[in-house]
């Protein structure tokens, strides 16, 4: 093996071994609490009064959580939503949003 070869090769190895671990939009639905308040796939929120979300456009989930994370939606199930999204990320948005827009409806 030529010495370049062997030195990409090392050097792929060391940085996927020290490479951040990406969450997928499954595991951030669930450590981002999200599934507490709209059950399992997005659709079977704990109150009727919560929305169904599984199925519905990737663009459109990942606007509403950042209008609430900045206070452009504000209604009276935002304060909880706002705490929430804090804690969640631009890209963790964007991740989530995509699993939520394969779930059925």
């Amino acid at each position: 093996m030529r010495i370049t070869t062997r030195i990409a090769l090392a050097a792929l190895i060391v940085s996927s071994a020290s490479g951040p671990v990406l969450a997928d939009g499954a595991n951030l639905y669930v450590e981002k609490n999200c599934i507490a308040c709209h059950g399992a796939n997005g659709n079977k929120p704990v109150m009727d009064a919560y929305p169904r979300i599984g199925g519905q456009s990737e663009m459109y989930i990942l606007a509403q959580m950042k209008d609430i994370k900045t206070g452009t939606r504000s209604n009276s199930h935002s304060l909880a939503m706002k705490n929430i999204m804090t804690n969640v990320s631009d890209s963790e948005m964007a991740e989530i949003a995509g699993w939520l827009s394969k779930q059925s409806q």
